[in-house]
C-alpha cells in the first residue's frame, strides 16, 4: 500500500464545539489562556484541526499563526486525528539497537499508513516516540485503547508478531 497520510475529514458534533466555547469563556479573560485552553479543546477533539484552532482565534481575537505556532510548539499537541487504537513505537537507544524502526516499518506496511498517519476507518494510528522508560523490554510499543493501554516488548523484527499483535485488535 502507499505510504500517504490518511486526511480524515472533520468530523466535530455541535455538542464538542458548545464544550469548546464554553471552555473559551471560562479561561478568556485569564493571562496566558491560550494554553489551558488549546488543552481542553485537544481533550474535546481528541486532536487540534484547524477548523478548532480559528474558533479559539477568533474567539480570543489572536491570529491563527499564533494559535498554530503553540500547537506546533509544545508536543502535547496534535494535528492529527488519532485511531481508536493508538500504536506508539519506541524509538529510543535501546529500542532502536534492538530493531524497533524495522518493527516500525513492518506496522507502516500491515496498515497501509505512515508514522503521524491514521488508517481510513479510524481504526488504527501510528506514532514513534522516544523513550518511554521501558528500556528492558527493547524493543517496545504500547497500544492506548480508551483509558487502557498495553505494551509489547521484547519484539523481534520479521517474525510475524506485527501481524499477531494487530490481529488482537481487529
Amino acid at each position: 500500500m502507499a505510504k500517504t497520510k490518511t486526511l480524515v475529514p472533520f468530523k466535530g458534533t455541535s455538542q464538542q464545539e458548545e464544550q469548546l466555547r464554553a471552555a473559551i469563556a471560562e479561561h478568556k479573560d485569564e493571562k496566558g489562556a491560550l494554553m489551558p485552553i488549546l488543552q481542553k479543546a485537544q481533550h474535546i477533539y481528541g486532536y487540534l484541526p484547524e477548523e478548532v484552532q480559528k474558533i479559539i482565534a477568533e474567539e480570543l481575537k489572536i491570529s491563527l499563526s499564533e494559535v498554530y505556532g503553540v500547537v506546533t510548539f509544545y508536543s502535547q499537541f496534535t494535528l492529527n486525528p488519532k485511531g481508536e487504537h493508538q500504536i506508539n513505537i519506541c524509538l529510543g537507544t535501546a529500542c532502536y539497537v534492538k530493531g524497533s524502526q524495522k518493527i516500525l516499518e513492518e506496522f507502516e506496511a500491515e496498515l497501509g499508513i505512515p508514522v503521524g498517519g491514521v488508517t481510513s476507518d479510524g481504526k488504527f494510528s501510528l506514532d514513534a516516540t522516544r523513550c518511554i522508560g521501558a528500556c528492558g523490554l527493547a524493543p517496545v510499543l504500547t497500544i492506548k485503547t480508551g483509558d487502557s493501554e498495553r505494551v509489547f516488548g521484547r519484539l523481534v523484527p520479521g517474525t510475524g508478531e506485527v501481524k499477531k499483535i494487530l490481529s488482537n485488535y481487529k
